[in-house]
């Protein structure tokens, strides 16, 4: 079949057969297609549409909602609520899952989703997203918040839309990860990029250095590896990128290989992480695994845990395999103590003592 003649919907027909409830839950993917459509259009619109800005509300997370973010989230409810196909709705923009009105039908499936990630990098025009995932909801009672709460393997599909220098939406429903490009003359998702793969092996790495004080040892150690390049005991020179996107690195990484850390700090010994588990990391870690990389806290596969608020917060690191296995093992060894002398106060930033120092 030609790549540019297949549609969203038609390819959603095909990996669909054979899965229960397949009619509904591609509905309410292309329901998800026509929200990013909109999403996309304001986005490009940018001042000329007056949507740039603060909303003047806090987010959930205590910080300054812009626009767009209030924008993008009435889109994808409106998009959605309507159709009979979802029983209720999660969203970054609000504290409480979103009840389907009395007046529509309530469906099987529960999407939560996280309606303009990066959503402050929109003012200087640098990419944004729309994050989505889907769960299954097969009582007959509306949901409880706790059928929220399930767990990166129980999700029946997940996605995100990336809003660039061309609109794309990738997504899995358990059989692979799948880009798709919107044809603007025609107005629909085509499949561009079917069965990515992230390479296993990769020199570019992703994290915010202006906390690299907060990192817990293993980071700390991979990064500066990292950064030794060639002269250093990864013997070879790396690249590093932060774009301060959760979409658009995703995106980097499933197009050309990558990792991303935003690993668990000490600022705020409260909180995990920074990312959303339910609507930011499950998703994008099943989109991840399925194009053959890998997602962990740093202790734990990510797609593992047990989820137990809304917007709870956890660490995500992420991308090609074995740098992610790489980490993973390195906070094994920090765990057993089995890394000294690297954490040891002797080898410090400060110290003449540090490996790397050494003649």
């Amino acid at each position: 079949m030609h790549l540019g003649r297949t549609t969203v919907s038609k390819f959603l027909i095909q990996q669909l057969t054979g899965i229960r409830g397949a009619n509904d839950l591609g509905a309410l993917l292309v329901d998800v297609a026509a929200a990013v459509k909109a999403i996309s259009a304001m986005t490009a619109k940018g001042a000329l549409g007056g949507y740039l800005g603060e909303q003047g509300a806090t987010s959930v997370q205590g910080e300054a909602q812009q626009k767009l973010d209030a924008l993008a989230h009435e889109v994808v409810v409106r998009s959605c609520e309507w159709g009979g196909l979802v029983a209720g709705m999660v969203s970054e923009e609000l504290p409480q899952p979103y009840p389907i009105p009395a007046e529509y039908a309530r469906g099987r499936y529960l999407l939560v989703f996280d309606p303009l990630d990066g959503s402050s990098n929109a003012d200087v025009n640098v990419s944004v997203g729309t994050i989505f995932s889907v769960l299954r909801h097969d009582a007959d009672e509306p949901p409880a918040m706790g059928d929220y709460l399930q767990g990166g393997l129980q999700q029946v599909a997940a996605g995100y839309a990336i809003y660039g220098p061309a609109t794309m939406l990738v997504l899995t429903v358990g059989k692979g990860t799948h880009g798709f490009t919107l044809d603007r003359e025609i107005g629909n998702f085509i499949l561009t990029h079917p069965n990515l793969q992230i390479p296993s092996e990769t020199s570019e790495f992703a994290i915010n250095t202006s906390n690299a004080r907060f990192w817990e040892p293993p980071v700390q150690r991979y990064v500066s590896e990292c950064q030794a390049g060639r002269a250093g005991v990864r013997a070879r020179d790396f690249n590093m990128r932060w774009i301060a996107s959760l979409v658009a690195e995703t995106h980097r990484i499933l197009m050309r290989g990558g990792i991303f850390m935003h690993p668990r700090d000490t600022r705020d010994r409260t909180r995990q992480g920074r990312l959303r588990l339910l609507y930011e990391a499950n998703p994008i870690s099943l989109l991840i695994e399925q194009a053959g990389g890998r997602a962990t806290t740093g202790d734990q596969r990510l797609l593992e845990l047990k989820p137990q608020a809304l917007h709870e917060p956890v660490p995500l690191i992420m991308g090609s395999r074995c740098e992610v296995e790489r980490i993973e093992r390195y906070h094994a060894e920090h765990a057993s103590g089995a890394d000294l002398p690297f954490s040891s106060p002797l080898f410090n930033e400060r110290s003449l003592f540090r490996p790397e120092a050494r003649l």
